[in-house]
């Protein structure tokens, strides 16, 4: 198990998180959702020691994170990040080839066994195709799979995934986060859709502006009660083939008798679709 307790982190002396709480059960796909600013990618960053903390504890199966070395750190936890360059000069071999590194010395060569292991996590991604082809050509969706089968082929039993659908169609998201979910991994993600979330996650923690404004299930957070006050945008909630499904407008003047409709303020009946505002970088 993955857990953050009461962790805050400041840059430059400008709070980011401040007591946060956060834990990731063996097998659960945990989402961390929350507007442009609220802490996010930073959150994740401590997660994987990548940022340390001014307060509070990360663990991992009650060991502090910082009680790993590198490498067996990332033995344990697999890391798919927003800055990944896109323009690599290796082949996507070579890339997934590079998650079998936290299990060589520093000057050991790769084994047959981890020539076998990256071949075994490009089809489990469905990318065996792309083994010969060069990263930095890829589409978003199938840098995406690589990226992922990079993270199979480290063995690692934690992912952790910073915007994985950023940049990506609607197919080709929905594709990454069904095979997000058929892994055998404990697994936190930052997603910005919150339909998407809805759909693909177990659990949520939606931060606002770097405290935790609702922690629990996706019927426990996905609430126009918990939602309208962090994102100021009104919200309607529907369930569709026993999915959570939201639909988003601006908010009207809060006198308008007319205004409130199933949890929203919606006016003149207008509805519409979830904005996708790009990820912050902190």
């Amino acid at each position: 198990m993955l857990s953050a307790r009461d962790v805050s982190f400041a840059y430059d002396g400008a709070l980011v998180l401040d007591g946060v709480e956060l834990s990731a059960r063996p097998g659960e796909v945990v989402g961390l959702i929350g507007p442009n600013g609220s802490g996010k990618t930073t959150l994740l960053r401590v997660l994987y020691d990548a940022l340390r903390p001014r307060a509070g504890l990360v663990s991992l199966d009650d060991e502090p994170v910082t009680s790993f070395g590198a490498r067996a750190l990332a033995r344990r936890v697999a890391v798919v990040a927003q800055e990944a360059p896109p323009d690599l000069p290796i082949t996507v071999a070579e890339l997934v080839l590079l998650g079998r590194s936290p299990h060589r010395g520093a000057f050991q060569r790769y084994s047959l066994e981890d020539h076998r292991l990256a071949a075994q996590a490009l089809r489990r991604v469905g990318a065996r195709h792309l083994a010969d082809r060069s990263f930095g050509t890829l589409s978003g969706g199938e840098r995406q799979r690589a990226l992922i089968a990079r993270t199979l082929a480290q063995e690692a039993d934690h992912l952790l995934l910073d915007e994985p659908t950023n940049h990506l169609d609607v197919r080709h998201q929905h594709d990454v986060l069904r095979l997000v979910r058929t892994l055998d991994v404990t697994t936190i993600v930052v997603l910005h859709d919150l339909n998407l979330a809805a759909r693909y996650c177990d659990r949520l923690v939606l931060l606002h502006r770097g405290d935790v404004a609702s922690s629990g299930t996706t019927d426990q957070v996905l609430t126009a009660e918990v939602l309208e006050p962090v994102y100021e945008i009104a919200v309607r909630r529907l369930c569709q083939a026993g999915t959570v499904q939201l639909l988003f407008s601006p908010l009207t003047g809060a006198d308008d008798p007319e205004a409130r409709v199933g949890g929203g303020h919606w006016p003149n009946g207008d509805m519409a679709e979830s904005p996708h505002p790009q990820e912050e970088r902190r």
